[in-house]
């Protein structure tokens, strides 16, 4: 049996991938500095943070393949934890990787390594340029792994686009908390930007088709049926049926007020939010077809709507997770009191 270590495997991506492959039959050891969370029956656990070298080596013992998803967040608020955990932790895991002899290591990078891009659509080999911390950190993650793969370790990169599916909330809670209360979502500008999302299902099963296909390689991942961000909103209304209707903000104000507020601390948006939410962005991924047989099932409008009402389903019990602490930052909705205010403005105006 192939036994396998996903770190990060409490984290939102971390148990979709977990399943899977528990589903396909193999052994399957979590890292993860989280104890919470359930995981299926037979899975073992270790409980340790990516940079403790000794743990991380003890974890990857007898591992055939490793799947490496521990990141800190967009939100992160701490510059430097989000460079410790997401480049340090990367870098101890890789050398544990080559020490033991791991014959695979699949890592999950991010499409935040390509900022703004200059045209699109992003190709596997389009050059990095990443315009925030995050992007520059996962970028960096990036590099330790190409250096991994020059000193012989098998390692392969996948960038996801915006993951969503299973419970993926963060800023998206937000909008369907307003949409689900009847209240107007926005868009910044006038929301013709076409922009690419990711089901978790899909990546997972991408992740898998790259770890079975020997040697170093570099893969994006997205859905091949997309619109725009008004699109992708007006379709989540019109399921929603509750009356919301997509509005527009001005794309340069919205974008300083957004980016004021959170240093401010008054909402919950990191830069890349601010920099891409009225902006283009989809990858080309003729290039997984090609070389994994990969094609993705899930389209834009199907993974929001699945998104939502997997969000209306869980709404109570994710509420009294979030006070207890027990999810994780991408399964929990942002609070914000300035945009409860507006929730409230937005929602008022249809009884006058």
């Amino acid at each position: 049996m192939t036994v396998v270590l996903v770190t990060g495997g409490n984290g939102y991506f971390g148990r979709v991938l977990v399943q899977l492959l528990v589903d396909r039959r193999q052994h399957v050891r979590v890292l993860d500095l989280d104890p919470n969370g359930t995981q299926p029956e037979g899975v073992e656990r270790i409980v340790a943070d990516i940079r403790d070298a000794a743990a991380v080596r003890e974890a990857v013992d007898g591992v055939d393949a490793v799947y490496h998803n521990v990141a800190q967040v967009p939100l992160a608020k701490d510059p430097a934890l989000l460079r410790s955990v997401n480049v340090t932790g990367t870098d101890v895991l890789l050398a544990a990787c080559r020490d033991a002899g791991v014959a695979k290591v699949v890592h999950t990078s991010s499409s935040a390594v390509f900022g703004v891009p200059e045209s699109n659509p992003v190709m596997s080999d389009t050059v990095p340029q990443p315009q925030e911390p995050y992007g520059a950190a996962k970028l960096a993650a990036e590099w330790a792994c190409l250096r991994a793969a020059a000193l012989g370790l098998d390692v392969t990169i996948v960038r996801p686009r915006t993951i969503l599916g299973h419970g993926r909330l963060g800023i998206f809670g937000i909008l369907f908390d307003w949409i689900a209360d009847g209240a107007d979502p926005f868009v910044v500008g006038d929301g013709s930007n076409r922009y690419q999302f990711v089901h978790a299902d899909d990546l997972a099963s991408l992740c898998l088709a790259a770890a079975g296909r020997p040697g170093p390689a570099i893969f994006n991942a997205g859905t091949d049926r997309f619109g725009t961000m008004r699109d992708a909103v007006e379709g989540v209304c019109a399921h929603a049926d509750t009356g919301s209707r997509v509005r527009s903000l001005p794309a340069v104000p919205a974008a300083i007020a957004m980016q004021v507020t959170a240093r401010l601390g008054l909402t919950p948006f990191a830069p890349y939010h601010w920099m891409m939410y009225s902006r283009s962005m989809w990858f080309d991924i003729g290039h997984a077809h090609e070389q994994l047989g990969w094609s993705p099932r899930w389209s834009n409008d199907e993974m929001f709507v699945q998104s939502y009402d997997r969000f209306l389903g869980d709404r109570d019990r994710a509420s009294t997770d979030e006070r207890q602490g027990t999810v994780s930052p991408h399964r929990r909705t942002p609070g914000s009191p300035m945009l409860s205010v507006l929730k409230w403005l937005a929602t008022s105006h249809r009884g006058k």
